[in-house]
């Protein structure tokens, strides 16, 4: 029987109590799952995530993987004492399908012009027409399994759609980009633009003055990929200027984003508070179980981490 740790917020445990024992056992894998342990040597796996309290991993000297409960790894892969394969969360129902509505929702909403109806004053008559989806150019920054979801559900509504990786991809539907030299190709004349990217040291403030010029003046620039893929003080002087007329943010430097900060009260951000895609747990303890089976069986499991690349 093995053995795997659940180690997650407290508030988290619950949710997991019975899918994920019910879920392992659906895979056909003999195991208990705890939550406490005075015996880590005798973990076969742990399910993590950073808002637990697990920071040293030495003492699971058995342990066969480490599979996170996110999506996003960056706050581990630094972890020197995690030696152990670890598995990010792949899930193309509640991770996957999540991000795509907010990606399309968020992207329509301003394609269409809606806050200006929503908002209008009673009376107001405004009958200007946006253009066709087919007119308006975006840009998704990112073409990892979220990324590619996006940008193929938004090129399915008729927008040219632009990806960019840092590393050529083959996206159906989508125009390709990748390299420094893609980088700029991607952004140019941009009307919308969609961050999905990992942070990792090459990513980090990626969207600078420079490049937060590249699209077209008053484009749209939506992020829920990660908080630093953006320079905030560049950012917030381009709305001033109105070179990005919109940025709807899901992610921030430092969550939850202080009631203080900048974002909050400028007219021209919209605020969400990193709910764009969450880890269901429903999709989640069956994808776990996946993993655990994989690799039992000696195969290499969905979303196993290059550490040389950080995701």
């Amino acid at each position: 029987m093995l053995t795997i740790l659940f180690s997650a917020a407290p508030k988290d445990w619950p949710d997991y109590a019975e899918r994920l024992p019910a879920a392992l056992a659906t895979a056909g894998i003999d195991a208990r799952v705890v939550t406490e342990t005075d015996a880590p040597g005798a973990v076969d796996y742990i399910v993590y995530a950073p808002s637990g309290r697990l920071r040293d991993f030495t003492p699971f000297t058995r342990a066969r993987g480490v599979l996170s409960l996110w999506a996003g790894v960056e706050t581990i892969t630094g972890n020197a004492t995690l030696t152990q394969p670890l598995v990010r969360m792949v899930d193309p129902v509640g991770l996957t399908e999540g991000m795509v509505e907010w990606v399309a929702g968020h992207a329509l909403r301003h394609h269409l012009g809606m806050d200006r109806h929503i908002l209008a004053a009673p009376g107001a008559w405004d009958q200007d027409c946006p253009p066709l989806a087919r007119a308006r150019p975006v840009a998704v920054l990112g073409l990892g399994e979220l990324g590619a979801a996006c940008a193929q559900a938004l090129a399915a509504l008729n927008f040219p759609v632009r990806g960019w990786s840092r590393r050529p991809r083959d996206v159906a539907g989508v125009a390709c980009h990748h390299g420094d030299d893609g980088l700029g190709a991607a952004l140019a004349g941009a009307e919308i633009v969609v961050l999905l990217l990992p942070l990792t040291p090459d990513t980090e403030n990626l969207m600078d003055a420079a490049r937060l010029a590249l699209p077209a003046p008053g484009a749209v620039l939506l992020n829920p990929g990660r908080g630093a893929l953006i320079d905030d003080a560049a950012l917030l002087a381009a709305l001033d200027t109105g070179q990005i007329g919109h940025a709807t943010l899901d992610v921030f430097r430092v969550e939850p984003l202080p009631a203080d900060h900048p974002f909050w009260s400028h007219p021209r951000v919209t605020v969400t508070p990193h709910v764009a895609s969450t880890t269901r747990p429903e999709t989640a303890a069956p994808r776990i179980a996946a993993s655990v089976a994989e690799m039992e069986a000696g195969r290499v499991p969905a979303g196993l981490v290059d550490r040389s690349r950080g995701y």
